[in-house]
Order: structure tokens, then C-alpha cells, then sequence
């Protein structure tokens, strides 16, 4: 498994919010919906992101934004224009003074906006889940970034466009899978920059050694590797590949592969269905009790208390 399209295994689109925004200027929308990722693309007309704190960015047809929350930000027709209306956990929106606006800008299936011939169309797919291997990807990711269309160079907002407005069998799913390789192919393109500070992780992938060696611990994660096993499948020697794994990536390969495992296991016990005995099988730990010790000793809570965060935070 290609090691980006693994690390956004985590916030995998399953039921993602999307909506297509059309709007007339002057507009601005505060955005405080806490959303771990969210990505906009122009399908009409021009925009800016504003964050908070940092350099507001420019959006044009075909460009794609990807803000990495919690952070709140502002989308503009122009920088200028004080914010009219603020987006809130639970997909609300609601004026300044807190009048409800969902119900009056609704403009039929996933359109919200001040009107249907709007001069600017915004297309708008949001992360309602954050996961503990995602946590790897948005630590890497600025607050905001934009991929120009001439850089992006895919296909996808047009198709997203045409798709976002259906209301058929199984469109969520459609939906959430092209919201997926929008932001895998916006990432690919932010990563490839030469100016980019891409993680150690994702720079070790052009190795010819370490790149087989990370696709192999993170797409057999239960497989019992040893260092000795792991230098045998990449063709080079147990110290070479130590050697090597640990300068490019940052840290041993066990190291890595616990670390990896632990972050599965994290979002697999938020299936509440899942009993810690599966889990222990499906990351690689002979028992409920080794995958629990482990557990606790790296991340200083046990897998029920973890468990019980979450659901907690979940219910909130």
C-alpha cells in the first residue's frame, strides 16, 4: 500500500459533509466547525481562505485548498468583507446575531448558498473524523495550503461538480470516494514541490530500500517482521537496512512498525464493535493482554481508557 494513500486511511471519508456553495458578493463565511480537514475547490469564480493568523491565499477555478483544522478561518469573495454568516460543529450555520441559515439558503440536494446564478461556486468536502494514522498526515501538513490548477493538473473538480449535486443510490459513497483522491492527488502535488517540507516518512518512499521496507510494515502490519526478515524481502543485509531505515525515516524500522501498529489499533478500538482480542490480531500482537501492555506503556493509557475518551468526545 502506497504509504500516503495509508496515512489518510485515517480520515477516509465515510459519510464526509460535502456541499456546493454559490454566492453573490459581497460574502464571507467564518468558518468554527473544527473539522480536521476540509478541502474547497472553485468550480466558478474566485475566493480567499483567510486564517487567523498567516498569509491569506487565493483561490482561482480549478485550485484546491486544504485547511487543516481545528484552527477557525474565514472563505471570502474578498479579504475585505467582514464575515455574514459562521459555519459550527454539526454542519450549522447561523448569522452573526444566531439566526438559523440552513433552512433559508438551502438551494436543493448539497447547494447552500444566496442564490443558483451565483458568480462564485464553491465546492466544499469536509472530514467529520480525525484518527489516530491520520494524526501522522495533518502534523505534517501547514494550517493551510493551495495547490494551483496548473500544478494539480487532474480532472477531478469538474467531475465533483457534476456528481455533488445527484441524489441517487449509493452517491454518498461516490462522493466520498472522489473527496478521497482529491485530496490524495492535492497532497501528492504539495509533497512533490521542491520547496516542500514533506515529512521523513514520505521523502524515505523515493528510497529504493527504505520506500519497500515502509510499504511492507504498513501493508502487512500483523506479519511477525523481524529486522532480519524485513533486510531479506528489500535484498540487503539486517545492519544495512537499520542503518538506512533509521536516517532516512527518523527512527528504527520495530520502532516504526510498533508505532504504526498502535496508531491502527488506536482507531480500530473506536469501532465499538471491536473487541480488543480482534484488534490484538489485526495489528500484529499475539494476545488482548501483550497489545494492552504495549498500549499503556506507549501512550499512558489503556485500551479501555482510550476508548472511553473517545466515545466521550464523541457524545460531546
Amino acid at each position: 500500500m502506497d504509504a500516503l494513500a495509508s496515512l489518510l486511511d485515517g480520515p477516509r471519508a465515510r459519510g464526509a459533509f460535502l456541499l456546493r456553495v454559490v454566492m453573490e458578493p459581497p460574502w464571507s463565511l467564518r468558518i468554527e466547525d473544527r473539522a480536521p480537514l476540509c478541502a474547497m475547490t472553485m468550480a466558478r469564480g474566485e475566493a480567499w481562505v483567510i486564517p487567523d493568523t498567516g498569509e491569506a491565499l487565493r483561490l482561482r477555478p480549478g485550485d484546491v485548498a486544504i485547511a487543516r483544522g481545528p484552527d477557525p478561518y474565514t472563505v471570502a469573495g474578498d479579504p475585505a468583507t467582514a464575515p455574514r454568516a459562521v459555519i459550527l460543529p454539526g454542519e450549522a450555520c447561523r448569522t452573526n446575531e444566531g439566526e438559523d441559515l440552513a433552512e433559508t439558503m438551502a438551494l436543493g440536494v448539497r447547494t447552500w448558498g444566496t442564490g443558483a446564478d451565483g458568480s462564485a461556486v464553491m465546492l466544499i468536502g469536509t472530514y467529520l473524523l480525525e484518527g489516530e494514522i491520520s494524526g501522522r498526515l495533518l502534523d505534517a501538513l501547514p494550517p493551510l495550503l493551495v495547490v494551483d490548477a496548473e500544478q494539480g493538473d487532474h480532472p477531478l473538480t469538474p467531475w465533483l461538480a457534476e456528481e455533488i449535486v445527484k441524489d441517487e443510490p449509493g452517491q454518498e459513497a461516490v462522493l466520498d470516494r472522489l473527496l478521497d483522491l482529491l485530496v490524495i492527488a492535492t497532497l501528492r502535488s504539495w509533497f512533490s514541490r521542491p520547496e516542500a517540507d514533506a515529512p521523513a516518512w514520505y521523502r524515505a518512499l523515493g528510497d529504493p530500500v527504505v520506500g519497500t521496507a515502509l510499504r511492507l510494515l504498513q501493508s502487512h502490519p500483523a506479519h511477525p517482521w523481524t529486522v532480519a526478515g524485513l533486510a531479506a524481502k528489500t535484498g540487503v543485509s539486517r545492519a544495512a537496512l537499520a542503518r538506512r531505515f533509521t536516517a532516512l525515516v527518523g527512527e528504527p524500522p520495530m520502532a516504526y512498525l510498533t508505532g504504526w501498529r498502535l496508531s491502527l489499533a488506536a482507531d480500530l478500538l473506536r469501532e465499538p464493535d471491536a473487541t480488543l482480542g480482534s484488534v490484538a490480531r489485526r495489528v500484529g500482537y499475539g494476545s488482548a493482554f501483550a497489545l494492552s501492555a504495549a498500549f499503556t506503556r506507549e501512550r499512558g493509557v489503556s485500551p479501555r481508557e482510550h476508548r472511553a475518551r473517545h466515545a466521550a468526545a464523541s457524545a460531546g
